[in-house]
């Protein structure tokens, strides 16, 4: 068996002084914005700057049995690029790229490295875009984005990262390099390994280029709606009624009251009104103005006070307010930062269980909502117990309350995950939604990627 020194050895000679194994960055490898931290400090970070890179380290480690764990930004709430004891922290956030541009057809290829907003700034100028809006967009890369499947404010009308795909370029275990996918706009030849690989969280492949599907940026009209209900069951029982009503928001935002008045905190805002939960819609395009008037109605009509903005920064302003929500959770205490989606219709019936889980167990749980397509993001805020050490362990009674709450999302046909992926803190309750027969096939596709095991085990499937 080749010895930890040796593999070291092996990188120097490989990528010389792109091998880091100075205490600030093993330090940083080991955990990500979930507060969870992988035991123990990686053998060596690596910082990737080109393809041939990352093959020569998943060559030396499919050879010498060494795990990787690729990396881009660390913004994972899942725990899924965490690099513990012995593993390869393989860094691909120097590889940031624009590699092309097709206005004409409607694509980029990009690097993996590159941080979405900083893609969304360069195509603004060809007046392109990339749809996918996740909270982090300023701080994510796009290589992470596809690797958990990301989703964000915007999904529920321009849809998700798997949507917004076309090809990837893919580094293999054993340092095989893969082009999967294809540059048009229809492709149904073989099997769709582009979508399988996306939010695969590193564990069957690394992701080393892809080709995205773009839109045009289309002058138009932004309204922007703001409504708030007595309650947040309330607030969910007129969101349903917009996507039951036929209409398509770009975005529709939900508050509870705990999560509003975090924010409201924050950024200095006068309090909201106690107990008061809140949607905030956008709608854009050609019908922008007819959208959001036909959806004030639903909203009224459904028992909101609600108030309309053609006024871009003024509607910029209330979204900020939703885009607080993270650093609002990190004022109270440590945050355990869930992520469970339901059908748009089961939303109240979802926050009637987490009411009913914030009774049994004592907690207050601030939830916020991408209520156009039923994702719920419910924070479960704790003081770590005595001894958690720095990881930030989760205390038990944590996990009891939270385990209650993604079987409830299960029990209403939900996913135990919408957009931040299994990682590690998920992992034990992936055989619950996937059953027996979906569970031993998907560890067998697992294992025929990476048959040494060596692309970041331990995570998604449970040891």
């Amino acid at each position: 068996m080749t010895s930890a020194a040796d593999v070291l050895a092996q990188l120097r000679d490989a990528l010389g002084e792109r091998v880091d194994t100075s205490p600030a960055a093993l330090s940083a490898a080991r955990a990500d914005k979930s507060g969870h931290a992988a035991p123990g400090a990686p053998l060596a970070v690596v910082h990737a700057a080109s393809v041939a890179d990352v093959q020569a380290v998943l060559r030396i480690a499919h050879e010498s049995a060494t795990p990787v764990v690729t990396r881009g930004a660390g913004t994972g709430l899942a725990g899924g690029a965490n690099t513990g004891s012995g593993e390869i922290a393989l860094s691909v956030r120097r590889m940031d790229r624009i590699l092309e541009v097709r206005p004409d057809d409607l694509l980029a290829v990009v690097e993996p490295g590159i941080i979405n907003a900083d893609l969304n700034a360069a195509l603004a100028a060809q007046g392109l875009w990339w749809a996918p809006d996740p909270a982090s967009r300023a701080i994510s890369t796009v290589g992470g984005n596809i690797a958990t499947g990301a989703g964000g404010l915007l999904c529920a009308k321009y849809g998700v990262v798997r949507d917004a795909v076309l090809a990837l370029d893919v580094v293999l275990a054993d340092g095989r390099l893969l082009h999967l996918g294809h540059r048009t706009v229809k492709g149904v030849s073989g099997y769709d390994l582009t979508s399988l690989l996306i939010g695969s969280e590193g564990t069957l492949g690394v992701v080393v280029g892809a080709t995205l599907k773009l839109r045009r940026l289309v002058p138009g009209q932004i309204c922007t709606i703001a409504a708030t209900f007595a309650d947040v069951r309330a607030a969910a029982v007129a969101s349903s009624a917009v996507t039951a009503a036929g209409l398509q928001p770009s975005i529709m935002e939900l508050m509870d009251a705990a999560s509003l008045a975090a924010v409201h905190a924050l950024l200095a805002l006068d309090p909201p009104t106690a107990g008061a939960a809140q949607l905030t819609v956008q709608t854009d395009g050609a019908a922008a103005t007819a959208d959001a008037d036909a959806i004030a109605d639903v909203l009224r009509a459904a028992g909101g006070a609600v108030a309309v903005t053609h006024d871009r920064a003024e509607g910029e302003r209330l979204l900020t307010i939703r885009r607080s929500m993270h650093p609002a959770m990190e004022t109270l205490g440590t945050t355990l930062i869930e992520d469970v989606a339901v059908p748009r219709s089961a939303l109240p019936e979802m926050f009637d269980e987490i009411a009913r889980i914030e009774r049994a167990y004592g907690l207050v749980i601030p939830t916020v909502a991408h209520a156009g397509d039923g994702n719920l993001h419910p924070n479960f805020v704790f003081e770590p117990s005595a001894g958690a050490g720095a990881d930030g362990a989760v205390p038990d009674e944590i996990w009891d309350a939270a385990g209650e709450l993604f079987r409830a999302a299960l029990r209403l046909g939900g996913t135990l995950t919408g957009e931040h992926g299994v990682g590690v803190l998920k992992r034990r309750w992936l055989a619950d939604e996937l059953g027996d027969d979906q569970w031993a096939l998907q560890r067998g596709i697992k294992s025929l990627f990476d048959p040494t095991g060596v692309l970041n085990p331990g995570k998604v499937f449970a040891p």
